[in-house]
């Protein structure tokens, strides 16, 4: 595939990056930084980050690349023109599953809590014996919340995330905006939460590849970090050989 043609959208951990112990541990190498910054410009800027990390986060392990983006599984989103949308969280209702969540995991070893401001997340993985009453409680608290809030599955994490927003969502208005539209949407993700995005292109006629094992909505299928790295650099040579030719 030429990376001219196409609208990319991109997960971040386990697709861009291997996934670490604990999100903090997680760094982009510059060629991956450099990498991402070819593909960007063989795509005349048609490249977004779909992560469910803050955006502020994305742009430090990014510096000093400034790439469109969406945090918080959709629940933030940056276009291409720099214009910042954000979703109107229930502050209080997020403040009262927190509190109750930082209690329920002070007390249990090997669990970490995330607030992001509009999501929480709990990482399970130095604990996966816990993944069970972890995700029963977390679905008490949402049940709280009256629909106005969900809980998403994922690598050794579950998160509390706003209803009706996910990264399907985030691609979609994407998608109706320069410079992607009228492109064909890519969308490459690892994980469940990526799902939604990958039916999203695929309703759109585009290019869904899910990255791993497991189940998945997707048609094509990349082994790891380091075949989505050479996939990209493919589709970014084949944009430079159509070049030379033309």
């Amino acid at each position: 595939m030429s990376a001219a043609r196409a609208a990319w959208f991109l997960d971040f951990d386990g697709t861009l990056v291997e996934l670490a112990e604990t999100p903090d541990q997680v760094r982009v190498e510059a060629e991956v930084v450099d990498m991402v910054r070819d593909l960007e410009r063989a795509s005349h800027g048609a490249v977004a980050l779909i992560s469910g990390r803050r955006i502020e986060d994305i742009d430090r392990l990014f510096a000093p690349l400034r790439l469109p983006v969406a945090g918080q599984h959709g629940a933030e989103r940056r276009g291409a023109s720099g214009r910042l949308h954000r979703y109107p969280a229930n502050r209080r209702g997020i403040g009262t599953m927190h509190g109750m969540l930082r209690a329920w995991v002070e007390r249990r070893p090997g669990l970490l809590l995330e607030n992001k401001g509009s999501t929480l997340a709990v990482h399970y993985r130095r604990a996966p014996e816990l993944a069970e009453p972890l995700g029963t409680f977390m679905l008490e608290l949402v049940a709280r919340m009256h629909g106005s809030y969900c809980l998403q599955g994922g690598k050794r994490v579950f998160e509390i995330r706003p209803s009706g927003m996910d990264k399907g969502s985030a691609v979609l208005e994407f998608m109706r905006e320069p410079p992607f539209i009228g492109r064909m949407p890519v969308f490459v993700g690892d994980d469940i939460s990526d799902e939604s995005a990958l039916a999203a292109v695929l309703n759109l006629g585009g290019t869904a590849v899910k990255v791993g094992d497991g189940d998945s909505i997707a048609p094509w299928r990349l082994q790891g970090v380091a075949d989505v790295h050479a996939w990209i650099r493919s589709s970014i040579a084949a944009r430079s050989s159509e070049e030379e030719a033309g």
